[in-house]
């Protein structure tokens, strides 16, 4: 046996290749397609026979440069994301990411760790009104042309900050933007996931084209209207613009189910109690349905009353179910006993239940835009951002997504991190782990804004610093409702009511994951490594020294993880091992040691540590140019008499 080492197109290179994943897919589905290791499309075509439309014209949605927009969302990326403690919040403890760079590659990174794992999207991607900002990429080299637009000029010093709508390609630029980010972000959802994405009356047209080719017509939930605004702008020249679009696919209606929102103090006011019944209060509903199977229904009262339901309904209980009603004082004849019964609906019963969702989400329970700005005036003392969403709309999806404990919500164009800050205060309340993941470009801000006034130079800064004063300030709010808390139980009448939500408040703030580890997108920590993979044709180990002299080991221990899609917030310890730093990913599932001049001995330390912890599976990877070929033929034996065999070199 022999330590193998990782060359140049082996999958550790690179991000997951999509397009190889779905041929694997195809050759499980249809081995008899495949022909000396190519796909036989005649016998593919024949097998799928009259599924095919071959017609000339056919329904379809297209645009100038769609096909090229569809291949870069399947081309692997081989760039990394380097590890950022100083930017981070609890790095050892925290299981939320804020990734800064280019969305497009980071959603490439994240293909093989994240895959099927996110329960919850939400987006609020530039609306293409020709004045904000929008990614426009250069498919031949991502990385290079995400280091561009960090400066927001290119080559020729052309702004790469705008899609006018001057351009004669104006709504197929943003298109081609939107369409690889959605592809890449429907292979992160899980079976039962979903995304919102917000945008408005200019684009919601198109983006419900590319959404429901990508996510399917058919996953299609609905298209929610969000009250934005609660005065109307009365200089407007037609309308007064006062909502938003929220397009919600799920990725498979047989999986997804849908959360119902609390009831509101208006909803309840309807509920009232005229005969002292000792449920409480209730309303009355009517006992027909829209459907049934007796067309010719009559039910007679013990009271005498006689009760059909209307012309084209049908009843919604069986006789013996009425009867059951009636004695337990459950059906109302009006307060003079004799009109047309109904069912008495208690109130109690029903706030367990909560209300499904309506099209429209008004400014009352899902906050507007004042809101939102106040919200970041709170925590700023200004106004950093200009279009912020409030946190309260963003809670309202994650019920109606149904988000559950240990679920995972990302957000790829983070802007002011509003969905970050939502999940946090989400969390705390609902007592569940519930985490998020943020990608965000390092816009440059306007140098005439209040932002850059208060010193932040990228969105990246602000949105970063949001997430810390956002966690700050429920910490802090927690602990003054415990302190308070504490003061009332001094009081005997108070002690046990307060002492109860002592302990439920603290519980919750003991729970509650108010960090995020920052990662930063730069080309591989590797050489030989960067660019497009098409174009590697030297071996990575041409050189001795094949990791790149400004990169530390924790840079090249995250792009392992990364590339063996592993997720980026697992417990990873360390210790130092004949003087040597040996990582220990996921309890001895993985074991890393990137040093130089490593020893047996070391190989020995690692084969102890892996029997402490008795994984199922084990792994150990090392830096190929780490010990002489003597030393290295040792530390395989070494590892194999521990029952490790599977050992690779980079």
């Amino acid at each position: 046996m022999s330590l193998e080492q990782i060359k140049t197109g082996d999958q550790l290179t690179q991000s997951l290749d999509i397009v190889t994943d779905n041929i694997a897919r195809l050759k499980e589905l249809f081995p008899e397609i495949i022909t000396e290791g190519k796909i036989d499309f005649k016998t593919l075509q024949a097998i799928l026979g009259e599924e095919l439309e071959e017609e000339e014209e056919y329904y379809r949605f297209t645009w100038a440069g769609k096909a090229q927009a569809r291949r870069e969302a399947h081309k692997p990326s081989t760039g990394t994301l380097r590890p950022c403690k100083e930017d981070s919040v609890n790095w050892d403890t925290t299981q939320n990411l804020y990734l800064e760079g280019d969305n497009l590659e980071v959603l490439k990174l994240l293909q093989k760790s994240y895959a099927n794992k996110v329960k919850m999207i939400y987006i609020d991607p530039p609306y293409n009104t020709g004045k904000d900002f929008v990614y426009k990429d250069n498919y031949k080299d991502s990385l290079k042309n995400y280091q561009q637009i960090t400066g927001q000029v290119d080559d020729e010093g052309n702004k790469l900050s705008t899609n006018s709508n001057s351009d004669g390609r104006f709504h197929s630029n943003w298109l081609n933007m939107m369409y690889p980010r959605l592809q890449l972000a429907r292979n992160l959802l899980k079976e039962d996931g979903v995304i919102f994405i917000s945008i408005d009356d200019g684009e919601v047209h198109n983006l419900r084209g590319i959404a429901n080719e990508i996510f399917g017509e058919e996953n299609f939930i609905n298209n929610i209207i969000w009250e934005k605004k609660y005065t109307v702008a009365n200089d407007a020249k037609y309308f007064s613009d006062n909502h938003d679009h929220i397009l919600m696919f799920c990725k498979s209606k047989e999986n997804f189910s849908i959360g119902r929102l609390p009831r509101t103090e208006a909803m309840n006011d309807a509920y009232k109690n005229p005969d002292k019944h000792p449920k409480g209060v209730w309303k009355a509903t009517p006992l027909q349905a829209k459907s049934g199977s007796d067309e010719n229904f009559t039910h007679t009262f013990p009271n005498g009353i006689n009760w059909s339901p209307p012309k084209g309904r049908y009843a919604a209980y069986s006789h013996e179910t009425l009867d059951e009603l009636y004695h337990k004082n459950e059906i109302w004849f009006g307060a003079d006993g004799k009109s047309m019964p109904s069912k008495k609906t208690f109130l109690n019963e029903l706030k367990s239940l909560g209300v499904v969702p309506r099209t429209i989400l008004s400014f009352k329970e899902a906050g507007h835009n004042h809101e939102s700005k106040e919200e970041i005036k709170n925590l700023f003392e200004t106004g950093v951002f200009d279009t912020p969403k409030p946190t309260r709309l963003i809670r309202l999806l994650s019920i109606i997504a149904n988000i559950s404990d240990k679920d995972v919500v990302l957000d790829f164009f983070g802007g002011s991190s509003t969905t970050a800050h939502s999940i946090m205060a989400t969390a705390l309340e609902l007592n569940k782990k519930i985490n998020s993941i943020t990608i965000q470009i390092p816009e440059l801000v306007d140098e005439k804004s209040e932002a850059y006034k208060s010193g932040y130079k990228t969105i990246t800064e602000i949105g970063k610093e949001r997430i810390r004063r956002a966690g700050s300030k429920i910490i802090e709010e927690q602990t003054e409702k415990i302190a308070n808390l504490k003061a009332k139980s001094e009081s005997k009448m108070m002690q046990d009511e307060a002492l109860a939500e002592i302990t439920t408040l603290q519980t919750n703030l003991d729970n509650l994951d108010t960090g995020f580890k920052v990662f930063k997108l730069d080309t591989s920590n590797i050489k030989g490594w960067d660019g497009n993979p098409d174009n590697l044709e030297q071996s990575l180990f041409d050189s001795q020294d094949n990791i790149k002299t400004e990169r530390t080991e924790e840079d090249v221990l995250y792009e392992i993880l990364l590339k063996y899609g592993l997720d980026l917030t697992l417990l990873i310890e360390e210790r130092v091992i004949e003087g040597k730093r040996v990582f220990n990913v996921g309890f001895g599932a993985l074991f890393i040691c990137l040093a130089n001049d490593v020893t047996a001995k070391v190989a020995e330390g690692i084969g102890a540590w892996k029997e402490e912890l008795a994984p199922a599976t084990c792994r150990v990877i090392f830096k190929d140019s780490g010990f002489t070929d003597v030393e290295k033929t040792n530390a395989v034996q070494t590892l194999k008499r521990f029952g490790i065999n599977e050992i690779k070199s980079i």
